[in-house]
């Protein structure tokens, strides 16, 4: 018998559970577009996409970024090739081989990934305040799970440990 709240299907019925990431994805989308409104004049969710992943990993080639990113090295060398026009990155050769560079965050790009991460938490934080406490509890414990199978790193930002 199907648990009140669920599509169809109990917890464990597959297309029921995808069926909640997708309406939640929804809803993170959405949100998501919000919170980039601000600074949508210079970046696009898939712009913003690559400026925090910079945030996160530093000084990155473009090849690593393209493969982290999933996208072409030419796309992410489109990509990045804004984000220099904008002022929200650079390029800087690497010491000891001048025909390797490097990308990285501008200070204007460090404000803006942070600028967005902000509303984004503020966002999300009001509707995870609409939760009850147990509620909160088995999302922690579910979200971490769906991003570890995944393949994405899970940090302790992440999950507030």
């Amino acid at each position: 018998m199907a648990e009140p709240g669920t599509p169809h299907g109990g917890v464990d019925d597959v297309d029921a559970v995808t069926d909640a990431v997708l309406a939640a994805s929804r809803l993170l989308t959405g949100l998501s577009a919000r919170c980039l409104s601000a600074v949508e004049d210079r970046v696009t969710l898939p712009q913003f996409r690559m400026l925090a992943a910079l945030s996160n990993r530093g000084d990155t080639k473009l090849v690593a970024l393209a493969e982290l990113l999933h996208v072409a090295p030419s796309t992410a060398m489109r990509m990045v090739d804004r984000l220099i026009a904008t002022g929200l990155a650079d390029r800087q050769a690497t010491p000891g081989n001048r025909r390797e560079t490097r990308l990285r965050l501008t200070d204007e790009g460090r404000r803006t990934v942070a600028e967005v991460t902000a509303r984004r938490h503020a966002e999300i934080a009001a509707i995870v305040e609409r939760l009850a406490p147990e509620q909160r509890s088995s999302l922690v414990e579910a979200l971490t799970a769906f991003t570890v199978a995944g393949g994405e790193p899970v940090s302790p930002e992440t999950h507030g440990i």
